[in-house]
Formats: structure tokens, C-alpha cells, sequence
């Protein structure tokens, strides 16, 4: 067993500017930020492209609440891909895709938040002892431009959140969020729709 975790451990790179970040493989934007330590997973042929003007935040400091962690981005096998639309910020959050997570422009994603595309274990209800089985089994997750996750949150395999919506702090997302609706709740159901209509600046 403390084998198998020294391995684990060997695999994960610790970046702290932007500079390391493109060295490791990371596609990176112009003007990304990435302000502490990060920690970074990529797997063979697997992909992360940040954004421009994109800001991963893993520092405490002068953030209004407390971050547990720091930004991980992880890729769980060959041929997975994130992708971090521009001028999105994230804050002390866990990303990790077997498949595919993308994440639009212009979102906010609030500390302590988890987005995964992959339940890891089965329920195996028949047979509970396979529950220690790791699987890969993935549905990707989409998230829109101009979403906003509070604090806390997690978003589960096969979640799509249209654009605009809105995530309520310490919300559990099981389901689609339809545009410009706002949801709260584990697991998290629809609190407030706005008139998507609504013009608003590019």
C-alpha cells in the first residue's frame, strides 16, 4: 500500500507561475495568471488549455474566504482534456477529467469547489466488495459562459450548466442548469430563472 502511494505521489508537479506551467505541457493563454502552487496532473496525450487573462488562484491571502486546497488540475487517463475558457477565475478548486470538463469565458468559480466527470467507484449494489474497484467510466462535464459556482460545490459527471446560470455556495449539481438559472440545494434543484432575452455587453 505505501508503496503504490510513493508512486502516486512521484507523478503529481507542483507549478507555480506560468512559465513552469507551459514547460509541463500546459497550453496557456496570454496574461493567465496562476498565483501560488498548483497541482497539476497531466496524463499521455491528454490536454489542458487555459485561457487568456485566466486566473488560478491558490493563495489565502486578501480572498474573502478561507481556501482548504490548492487549484488541481488532473487529467485520469490518455486523451482526457480540460479546457478553461478566457478570462475565467478559479480559486483553490479541483478539476479532474477522464474524458472531458470545459469550462466557457468569463466564469467564476469559487473556493473549495470540485468538478469531475467520473464517479471513480460503482454502486455495485449486488455485489458491494466491487465497490473497491476503480473505474474510468466518464460523462463530460460543460460549463457555459458567464457561470458563476459558489463556494463549496460540487458538480457531477455529465452536468451541463448554460450559460449564465448560477450555483449556489455548497450546492450539489446532479442535473443540467438551464441558461441564466440560478440552483441551490444536495442535490441541487432550480431557486430562480431570469429572462435569458435580457441584452447584455459582449
Amino acid at each position: 500500500m505505501f508503496n503504490n502511494t510513493k508512486k502516486i505521489i512521484r507523478r503529481l508537479i507542483w507549478i507555480r507561475n506560468a512559465r513552469s506551467a507551459r514547460k509541463k505541457g500546459v497550453n496557456l493563454g496570454k496574461k493567465a495568471v496562476i498565483h501560488g502552487k498548483m497541482e497539476l496532473r497531466l496524463k499521455k496525450n491528454s490536454n489542458i488549455t487555459i485561457g487568456e487573462n485566466v486566473l488560478l488562484n491558490s493563495v489565502n491571502r486578501d480572498y474573502h474566504i478561507n481556501m482548504s486546497n490548492s487549484i488541481k488540475l488532473y487529467t485520469g487517463q490518455e486523451g482526457a482534456e480540460i479546457k478553461i475558457g478566457n478570462n475565467t477565475r478559479i480559486h483553490g478548486s479541483c478539476i479532474h477529467a477522464y474524458e472531458k470538463i470545459h469550462i466557457g469565458n468569463n466564469c467564476l468559480i469559487a473556493a473549495n469547489s470540485q468538478i469531475i466527470d467520473c464517479n471513480r467507484h460503482g454502486l455495485h449494489f449486488e455485489d458491494p466488495i466491487r465497490r473497491l474497484e476503480r473505474i474510468t467510466e466518464s460523462k463530460p462535464v460543460i460549463i457555459e459562459d458567464y457561470v458563476w459556482i459558489g463556494m463549496n460545490s460540487v458538480i457531477l459527471p455529465g452536468v451541463t450548466i448554460g450559460e449564465g446560470g448560477a450555483v449556489a455556495a455548497g450546492s450539489v449539481v446532479t442535473k443540467d442548469v438551464p441558461p441564466y438559472t440560478l440552483v441551490g440545494g444536495n442535490p441541487a434543484i432550480i431557486i430562480k430563472r431570469h429572462n435569458t432575452s435580457v441584452e447584455r455587453v459582449k
